[in-house]
């Protein structure tokens, strides 16, 4: 009865901040004892405040909003391990239908010859070294077949791609080949990639929506220049293409745009299910053309869950939430919803733009054909940069990225906004009021710039910058 008094008392009587926690919660170390439930979700909660609001967070294109439905089907699945197919047969056949919808809206071929094969990946990173693997141990193959060297394979992409095909080249010694990008022009050239293609070429990846510009580059020119130069040499070089944010644009507003298996030389897509596919962060998909351009010595075969059940990940185990919420989007909108929400997209884009054109301060480098965002430069930065603009945005709740173009175009700085589902024509005009008051704000201070900056002094600038946005973050964070 006495320990029941106290706590009642120390609840009743203590402060807020008292009541939960009297002595500092440790940051770095695991705490010696327990502490109530409540209090261990105040803390976090609390701390959580300090967070950015992903609604404003125009930097990313990953999903912030479903519909509660989903929410709770996503609830329900939380202790499901994806990977138990064995117990959760109904999960894995759902995957399967996404695999096989995708592959259908991608335009895959389904015969006795050329059958599709996909698998659901954590995201758009791990589906791209899912594919790259597929293409280096084919050409080690063929190499392998024809008496020749494997030691020095490459991929040809533009300098525009995400850093997560950096990420592969690197991890799995092979050479990225990079088109350098220049001033007006910041997609890779087909002309100039082919060029680059030699006899180690294990694949050329073309984007289907970049993450500089939205813009998607030319696939068609791409595999009918490769074609030609494959009937010369006689190499069979592949073409990957990475649709993580225009995989799920381009069939819904450019169906006649081609782009995807319908050309002969595209052997595998990877998209982010998490992105325009309008799922919660964790889940993308890579698809392959037929069985053949998936190597079977990298597909695993286990039977300690259960069944015999084949495996082609990265990682083991995974939740399927994500893979729950992806069909619940395809069957709950349909190709129709899709449409709707895309073209949505697209027009709150168009506002923001136009609101952009109208302050008359900015060039707009984005396209409209392509993923619905704006990228835009100041068309005078002697006094003024778009990292002031990014940073000063920020006291109003919203999250801009800035940014320098690679090379050979450093010297374009960039502010980017993307367009999701759940940003209205309210918030584009919004956004927009507050860059007009941001600027103004500006015109009135002195320049942070007292002369013309070298390349390494914007790079630095650019570091800073985030570095600023990091720290501020940390300050609050346990």
């Amino acid at each position: 009865m006495l320990a029941a008094t106290n706590a009642t008392e120390e609840h009743v009587h203590s402060t807020f901040a008292s009541r939960y926690v009297r002595a500092p919660v440790p940051r770095f170390k695991m705490p010696e004892k327990s502490i109530p439930k409540d209090a261990a979700y105040q803390v976090i909660h609390d701390e959580l405040m300090l967070d950015g609001n992903p609604r404003l967070n125009l930097a990313s294109f990953v999903t912030t909003w479903m519909e509660p439905e989903c929410d709770k089907l996503m609830m329900a699945a939380i202790n499901k391990n994806y990977v138990d197919m064995d117990e959760y047969p109904v999960t894995t056949e759902l995957q399967n239908r996404c695999v096989n919808m995708i592959a259908n809206l991608f335009h895959a071929p389904v015969g006795e010859e050329e059958t599709a094969v996909g698998v659901g990946t954590v995201g758009s990173s791990e589906a791209i070294m899912l594919a790259g693997l597929a293409f280096k141990r084919r050409w080690q193959h063929k190499r392998k077949t024809e008496g020749k060297p494997t030691d020095n394979p490459n991929i040809v992409t533009g300098a525009n791609v995400q850093v997560c095909w950096e990420k592969f080249a690197r991890y799995f010694e092979v050479e990225l080949k990079e088109v350098k990008l220049k001033e007006g022009y910041y997609v890779m050239d087909p002309e100039q990639a082919v060029e680059l293609v030699d006899e180690n070429t294990i694949c050329v990846a073309a984007i289907l929506g970049s993450t500089l510009t939205g813009e998607f580059e030319d696939v068609k020119t791409l595999n009918d220049l490769l074609m030609k130069k494959n009937e010369e040499t006689g190499w069979g070089t592949p073409i990957h293409v990475d649709a993580a944010s225009g995989g799920f644009i381009a069939p819904f507003l450019y169906p006649d745009l081609e782009w995807d298996f319908r050309l002969p030389l595209v052997k595998s897509i990877n998209v982010s299910g998490h992105k325009y596919g309008l799922v919660y962060a964790g889940v993308g998909w890579v698809v392959w053309r037929n069985k053949e351009d998936l190597p079977d010595d990298l597909v695993f075969h286990i039977n300690y869950l259960g069944s015999d059940q084949p495996t082609f990940t990265l990682n083991f185990s995974k939740g399927s939430s994500q893979i729950i919420a992806q069909y619940y989007q395809f069957l709950r909108l349909g190709f129709e919803g899709y449409k709707n929400i895309i073209e949505n997209c697209m027009e709150n884009m168009k506002v923001l733009k136009q609101g952009i054109q109208n302050t008359g301060r900015f060039n707009i480098l984005s396209k409209d054909i392509g993923v619905p965002l704006v990228a835009f430069s100041l068309k005078d930065s002697s006094k003024h940069t778009v990292f002031e603009i990014a940073e000063n945005l920020r006291r109003f709740g919203w999250i801009l990225p800035a940014y320098t173009m690679p090379a050979n175009a450093q010297h374009v700085a960039v502010l980017r906004a993307v367009i999701r589902e759940d940003f209205s024509h309210g918030l584009a005009k919004r956004l927009v009021a507050h860059i007009e008051q941001v600027l103004k704000e500006m015109d009135g201070l002195p320049s942070r710039l007292q002369h013309k900056k070298t390349e390494r002094e914007t790079q630095e600038e650019v570091f800073r910058y985030w570095k600023r946005l990091v720290d501020r973050k940390r300050a609050g964070v346990c």
